[in-house]
């Protein structure tokens, strides 16, 4: 089995424009600009074979050469990241079973998490789709809703069936939680990590298939796996004593720079 990782970024975020180009301090000073801390945690990976950059802004493109990325660049058209890495297909090896779509706002995404996945679906060939999942921690379950609470996306959380397969995600806090519960550790509380793993098969299929009036309002593109009764298989992953966060929205930079410092990541 070969895997190629795609990291697809877009300049025109409506949260937080210019996103992939916010710069972050690692642990020793240093500021990188968001796509490259993506693009060096990819580096990471064990077992892929390419690795590249897909957009269509050259901004970002000009940004991720200069650091010596290989770049796709792709449609302007594209709705999500996962339309992008479709859009990228072309320019990946014949040979490539995985691809892998790392999204380019999860710099906190650790390598065993990308590995986690490839693991899984090399180990069950019947799975198309998979993506990662964390128990929340108490930290987390509490910025998780005070987010909610000023009308902030905070992260994405799931609720998942016997199988382990999604039965849905949400920007809002899904399960239900009532608040004296808040803060137990063994909630089935997850929080989603932006990363999916596809056959490239199911990654044609997404890109032919219209779009899911769900996905829309929730603004989540794994959403039209689900409409399609596509299977997304979540697999539980241990981040290891550190949180991890996208960057959403401004707010999400000290938490990232955070993380960075305590994993001694420069």
């Amino acid at each position: 089995m070969t895997a190629a990782i795609v990291i697809p970024a877009r300049y025109a975020s409506s949260r937080y424009p210019g996103k992939p180009l916010a710069p972050l301090t690692g642990a020793k000073g240093e500021a990188k600009p968001l796509i490259r801390r993506t693009w060096e945690a990819g580096l990471q990976v064990r077992d892929v074979t390419t690795l590249l950059v897909a957009t269509d802004d050259a901004r970002i493109a000009d940004a991720a050469r200069g650091f010596g990325a290989a770049v796709a660049m792709t449609p302007e058209g594209c709705a999500n990241g996962t339309e992008r890495c479709a859009a990228a297909l072309p320019g990946l090896p014949d040979d490539i079973d995985i691809i892998v779509n790392l999204q380019g706002d999860a710099p906190l995404t650790p390598p065993h998490f990308l590995s986690a996945l490839l693991e899984e679906m090399a180990a069950d060939p019947t799975i198309r789709v998979a993506t990662p999942a964390i128990r929340a921690t108490p930290e987390v379950q509490r910025r998780l809703f005070a987010d909610q609470a000023a009308g902030r996306v905070g992260g994405t959380t799931l609720a998942t069936d016997a199988r382990g397969d999604a039965l849905y995600f949400s920007k809002s806090v899904i399960p239900h939680i009532p608040p004296s519960r808040i803060g137990d550790p063994t909630l089935p509380l997850f929080l989603h990590v932006g990363v999916y793993a596809y056959r490239r098969e199911a990654l044609e299929a997404y890109a032919a298939a219209p779009v899911a009036p769900l996905e829309v309002l929730e603004g989540l593109e794994q959403i039209r796996f689900l409409d399609m009764r596509v299977p997304v298989r979540v697999v539980e992953v241990d981040p290891q004593g550190c949180d991890i966060w996208e960057l959403n929205n401004p707010e999400d930079a000290p938490v990232i720079e955070s993380a960075l410092a305590c994993r001694g990541i420069e």
